[in-house]
């Protein structure tokens, strides 16, 4: 199933066009048939003579309404550019060509139309303007073919150049992940809502889960319809109609994706291939902010140039898209940058969930250049390096593969030593490993200058610094055996690293295990240390914090500990009464110590006695 779209200036006789070959009105709307013009998307189909059949989307050529065109651009397979004879080349021409070479539209058309109000010495001139037109473009060497939608002289050798253009074009990949970028949402009565979009990447099923991204509202298809027709299965490539249950107009819209549950992730950061238009009338500076489309989506976007401080007119380069909400998109999708007037220009995402990359970066921009011309492997090697640690079901949503050409790839990575697989599904890159070390460095030593008198850092809080979530326990395991970090039981540090105490501090240590060892039962609570000299001796097993208030030495702990032991071998209890007289003590060291060993369930209250526990 292939769509064909049409592009070109207002009122040059798309939508007469349509009509004439496929007998429908695409103009669906009151307003518009009063105005005489497309403000909106319209929808036809036909059956070429071949017996092929195409959807048809007709989209708006005034200036307002170019970003319509543009939600319905995604989805095409040919273009048809219709330029009036009687006015020839008119500025949305040149914009909507425009748009079709940046979305890399390659298989085109050029329908000549109102030839019935020129003669043929005109119409030869306009001929040459559009030939001249589509030179540079995708569209380059396009056909050109004279009709009168009035007369329809023309019209059967239109219908048979797109019969033969797509004779050699490659249907639309099912990759497993369908996605339908929705471009109308309504009702029917006794139906419900209903979804529209040009299929892409997948097939859909009636009975089916399905998910709308960015919103996450879980649905199930009713039904599907293709060129009106009943479906079981909608298959890429098609122009689709989803009944969904469960679901009102008011939580969908213009943009969002209808897909299976699940995979696909929005993102507000991307990085990408831009190309700024040679007629544009200014450059794009770093920073700028414009509005981008991506399939059916629109957001407000600011671009990072990454490797110019400024794009002029037909040039390209690497840039960063910070969109104002989140859209979902993949590695492949193209998209358009308009200002409020103009097209700016457009690319290629290469990284559809990025990080902040700094400019200027050689390996930064070579790792993008890779991405955007390497091999399966390549592309995957790339993804690893930029992410560091991913999913396997992560690397096959987001890479713009089919599932077993990426499968193979993976294996193959693994097979070569280039990937390492930890556990039974993490993916990661040598060159990522070395970034995750890279920041596990620098965040411990970090942590090792805030907190000198400390063994390490926390596990977990070095997990959270790294967002390693889930995956913490392997990975630290691995950088332990790694030799990157040292286990110190419940921390880590660096194999460089050793606790030194300034004079100082150790001075106030000196002075406090000496007053421990001098009153061992009744230890002084004003020569504490402060919180981490305090933590530093416990880990180090020096000494024993009973509570806030009451630290005894660890041999005077152990003491304490065999004998109240010994005493609950032989009676089966003991007071607070009787430790307070048996270390000749305080209640208040007493009651520390018995409340120590009850929070270690070395022993348990019942009443006034401790029992062993």
């Amino acid at each position: 199933m292939f769509v064909l779209g049409t592009a070109g200036h207002i009122d040059h006789g798309k939508s007469a066009l349509v009509q004439a070959l496929t007998g429908i009105d695409p103009d669906r709307l009151a307003e518009e048939k009063e105005r005489g013009m497309t403000i909106d998307l319209g929808f036809a189909w036909l059956k070429l003579p071949g017996g092929r059949e195409i959807g048809i989307v007709d989209v708006p050529g005034h200036e307002r309404f170019v970003r319509h065109m543009l939600a319905g651009s995604g989805g095409i397979d040919i273009a048809m550019l219709v330029v009036a004879a009687n006015e020839g080349v008119m500025p949305q021409t040149r914009e909507h060509l425009a748009i079709l070479n940046l979305l890399g539209i390659s298989r085109g058309v050029v329908a000549l139309t109102k030839k019935d109000l020129v003669d043929g010495e005109w119409l030869d001139l306009v001929r040459l303007e559009v030939e001249e037109l589509l030179k540079d473009t995708t569209l380059a060497g396009a056909p050109i073919i004279p009709v009168s939608s009035i007369t329809r002289e023309g019209i059967p050798e239109l219908l048979a150049t797109i019969d033969r253009l797509l004779e050699n074009t490659e249907p639309r990949q099912d990759k497993g992940r369908p996605r339908l970028p929705i471009d109308r949402v309504f009702t029917i009565v006794g139906a419900g809502t209903v979804v529209t979009g040009t299929l892409i990447d997948g097939s859909l099923m009636t009975g089916q889960e399905v998910e709308i991204v960015p919103s996450g509202l879980k649905s199930r298809l009713r039904g599907l319809q293709t060129h009106r027709a009943q479906v079981t299965m909608a298959k890429p490539g098609s122009r689709v109609a989803a009944n969904l249950t469960g679901v009102t107009t008011a939580q969908v819209q213009r943009g969002d994706i209808l897909t299976k549950s699940g995979w696909l992730v929005p993102t507000t950061f991307l990085s990408a291939r831009f190309h700024i238009l040679s007629d544009a009338r200014h450059p794009l500076k770093n920073n700028a902010e414009r509005h981008v489309y991506i399939l059916a989506a629109e957001a407000t976007v600011r671009i990072r140039l990454l490797d110019a401080e400024e794009l002029k007119p037909g040039e390209s380069g690497w840039v960063q898209l910070i969109l104002d909400r989140a859209v979902p998109v993949v590695d492949g999708d193209h998209f358009v940058i308009r200002s409020t007037t103009e097209t700016l220009g457009g690319g290629v995402i290469v990284d559809a969930h990025a990080r902040r990359l700094p400019r200027f970066n050689p390996d930064t921009i070579e790792s993008l250049n890779v991405r955007e011309k390497g091999s399966s492997s390549d592309l995957l090697l790339a993804l690893l390096d930029s992410k560091r640690l991913m999913e396997q079901s992560e690397v096959l949503a987001q890479v713009s593969l089919p599932p077993d050409e990426a499968v193979k790839a993976i294996d193959d990575l693994l097979a070569q030593g280039l990937v390492w697989r930890l556990g039974q599904s993490l993916l990661l890159s040598v060159s990522g490993w070395n970034g995750v070390v890279e920041e596990v460095r620098r965040v411990t030593q970090e942590y090792h200058g805030k907190f000198p008198t400390r063994t390490g850092i926390p596990r977990v809080e070095l997990a959270n610094r790294l967002k390693l979530g889930k995956h913490a326990p392997m990975v630290l395991e691995k950088l332990v055996a790694d030799g990157v970090l040292v286990d110190e039981g419940m921390a880590v540090r660096l194999l460089e690293f050793t606790v030194r105490l300034t004079a100082t501090q150790q001075a106030k240590v000196d002075s406090f295990l000496k007053a421990l060892a001098e009153n061992p039962y009744s230890p002084p609570t004003e020569l504490i240390p402060e919180p981490d000299l305090l933590a530093l001796l416990v880990e180090r097993k020096q000494v024993v914090k009973l509570s806030d208030s009451v630290v005894v030495s660890k041999k005077t702990y152990d003491d304490m500990l065999g004998r109240v032991l010994a005493q609950l071998k032989a009676n089966g209890k003991i007071t607070l009464a009787e430790v307070r007289d048996m270390f000749q003590t305080s209640r208040k060291y007493a009651q520390a110590f018995l409340e120590y060993l009850d929070g270690e369930k070395i022993t348990r209250r019942v009443g006034d006695e401790r029992l062993k526990y």
